[in-house]
């Protein structure tokens, strides 16, 4: 596994591929590896000659009062990790390198950020955006991979590839869950005992949903309501929202219909989590 930090080297090395006919697969991380990233890899490295990882924290899509300095970070061990997993070319840049001047233009987000994780982190998808199209430029991969926990994301991304035209064909992989049904996140390690022990009341909450739209109801408050007091039952946590939205519009519908996402954020003491299902009816 070769590591690389400078912009300009890692973008040599991708040209160097495609001169040499061969594709590229890319998983874009913030570090901190679980068992989640370890399946993106995999999924590249089933469909690609090569696998480029990049680990960066990336501050812009962190607000005032978030936890960028809190996040948790072990490159050594996402050293081993990654050369583990299969990855040939590790980029990890730090912050000076990614963004050394300040910016002349600014990227946004016009759609799909006015719900769910975007109504309380303004400026975070837009961090997302700016983020991924300078990774996409330096990777130049064939296939990026992005796991379906954060949907919102996902579908974000599939605008800014769609808008700008990039060359990148995305693979959405499904979540992947501790034997509790918990989400594997980097933030889980954040959650105290008591908290671990009730986190999985998330996906057994939306799993309620589901129940309830296959039994033909018919009515989005019920549903949510239904999940909502679910949660609030088996958890000591405040709940941000539960939505029902159509995938991957990310659109609020008038009843279940067509494929579907249902989407909640949880705040425990030290971290937020969130989580999702699909839905097709």
């Amino acid at each position: 596994m070769r590591i690389v930090t400078w912009k300009k080297e890692m973008q040599k090395l991708a040209k160097e591929c495609q001169r040499k006919g061969k594709s590229i697969g890319f998983v874009p991380t913030m570090g901190y590896l679980h068992e989640g990233h370890v399946t993106l890899v995999k999924e590249a490295r089933n469909h690609n000659d090569v696998v480029v990882m990049s680990i960066f924290v990336n501050p812009l899509q962190f607000g005032p009062e978030e936890d960028f300095e809190a996040y948790p970070r072990d490159p050594e061990r996402d050293k081993q990790l990654a050369e583990e997993a299969g990855v040939d070319i590790l980029f990890m840049p730090d912050a000076e390198e990614m963004y050394h001047h300040k910016p002349a233009m600014k990227m946004t987000v016009s759609r799909k950020t006015n719900i769910l994780c975007g109504v309380n982190r303004p400026g975070h998808f837009d961090g997302v955006v700016t983020v991924l199209a300078k990774l996409f430029h330096l990777t130049l991969p064939d296939r990026a991979y992005f796991g379906l926990k954060d949907a919102q994301q996902f579908a974000v991304v599939a605008s800014l590839v769609d808008d700008l035209d990039f060359p990148v064909e995305l693979v959405p992989v499904e979540t992947v869950r501790e034997p509790s049904g918990l989400a594997v996140s980097s933030r889980n390690v954040n959650l105290t005992k008591e908290e671990k022990k009730q986190a999985p009341a998330i996906y057994k909450g939306l799993q309620k949903a589901k129940e309830l739209i296959e039994q033909g109801e018919n009515n989005i408050e019920v549903i949510t309501r239904s999940v909502k007091e679910y949660m609030e039952e088996h958890m000591d946590a405040e709940i941000d929202y539960v939505e029902l939205l159509s995938f991957p519009e990310l659109e609020r519908i008038p009843e279940p219909t067509g494929t579907m996402m249902i989407a909640a954020a949880v705040k425990f003491s030290q971290t937020r989590l969130i989580d999702n299902i699909m839905i097709k009816r």
